[in-house]
């Protein structure tokens, strides 16, 4: 189990981190003593907000809904993941793309 003070302690910048990609680079701010946690949710949060822009760029030059529709629900269910286990205090990586997010960002 975790140590639940470097969970308390981090609980703050972790949940800011998920509020848009402006969110995430005051939470990397807030982390200067590097606090486990906190790091983990800032890696989190910056993997989905660059798949966002990296793959909404292209999903725009589509002209359906269903497709929109679906890249949308995608990026939601991978936000929502992050957040709740950022404010539940958990050490979950969002579904598919997590791992990944920390093996890339493992520097912050």
């Amino acid at each position: 189990m975790k140590n639940l003070s470097e969970i308390e302690e981090g609980k703050q910048a972790a949940t800011i981190s998920y509020i848009t990609i402006i969110g995430t680079v005051i939470a990397i701010f807030m982390n200067e003593n590097k606090n486990a946690f906190a790091s983990f949710h800032i890696r989190q949060a910056l993997g989905i907000n660059i798949t966002y822009f990296a793959i909404g760029y292209f999903i725009g030059y589509f002209d359906s809904w269903m497709i929109s529709g679906a890249y949308w629900t995608f990026i939601f269910i991978l936000w929502l993941f992050g957040f709740l286990g950022a404010l539940n205090g958990e050490y979950k990586v969002v579904p598919l793309v997590g791992e990944w997010f920390q093996k890339i960002f493992k520097g912050l």
